[in-house]
Parts: C-alpha cells; sequence; structure tokens
C-alpha cells in the first residue's frame, strides 16, 4: 500500500473511531447502556485498527485484532496492558450485550466501559498524530 494510501485510511480509521465514540456518549446520556457498550467497543476497536494500520499491519476478525494489539501495541508501548486488557474486556462485554439473553449492561459497567473507549481512542490519537504522519 502506498503511503499516502495508508495515511487516508488510518485518518479515515481515526475519524470513524472518534464519531463512533460520540455516538456511545449519545446512548450513554439517553441511559442505553447495551448500546453504549456497543459503539464503545467499535470506537475501541476502529482505534487500534487505525494504529494498527498506521504500523502497517492488520487482520480480518476482530480476535486478529485483540492478538495484534497485544503482540504489537503494547509491546511497541502505544498501548498500555490495562488499556488492551480493556479492549479485551470491551469486546466480551460487547458480545454479551449484543448476543446474550441475561439482564442488560449497567450504568456503571457502561459509564467504564465509556471512559476506557475515551481514553483508548485518545492514546491512539495522540499515537498517531504524534508521529507526525496522520492529522485529524
Amino acid at each position: 500500500m502506498r503511503a499516502e494510501d495508508r495515511a487516508a485510511l488510518v485518518r479515515y480509521r481515526l475519524e470513524k473511531a472518534e464519531r463512533t465514540l460520540h455516538q456511545a456518549e449519545t446512548l450513554a446520556m439517553a441511559g442505553e447502556w447495551d448500546g453504549t457498550v456497543n459503539r464503545a467497543y467499535y470506537a475501541m476497536f476502529y482505534a487500534a485498527e487505525a494504529l494498527l494500520a498506521h504500523r502497517g499491519l492488520g487482520a480480518r476478525r476482530h480476535t486478529g485484532v485483540l492478538v495484534l494489539v497485544d503482540r504489537e501495541l503494547v509491546a511497541q508501548g502505544l498501548v498500555t496492558p490495562e488499556q488492551a486488557a480493556r479492549l479485551r474486556e470491551a469486546y466480551r462485554l460487547r458480545q454479551r450485550a449484543d448476543y446474550a439473553d441475561e439482564a442488560p449492561v449497567t450504568a456503571d459497567r457502561g459509564q467504564e466501559l465509556l471512559t476506557a473507549a475515551r481514553s483508548f481512542v485518545a492514546a491512539a490519537v495522540k499515537a498517531i498524530t504524534g508521529a507526525g504522519e496522520v492529522e485529524t
């Protein structure tokens, strides 16, 4: 992939992460916690994809992204081990909220995940824009 194409992809994914985070915040204000969890996870996922693309990496499946986050991004110091753990937690909680026949996500859990998503997206933006290659 050409450098300018990769930069455009990274920019698109960061913008998508930020838009999706805004959707999560809107759902949280409405008290829609299952939806908040879904959008918060996807904000983190798109930010992780942006970081991976920035490094010339990618995966076809969500679980592949999670593996690469641990193996590459944590190792390179772009994501903290705690942020990677929160991404994995968000993946599991999103799966439960979307597919399991269980009680809905609580406000406390939804807020925790939303806070984690804000941190993850901000870290991705900082890591990428701090490198001077992509502007959002």
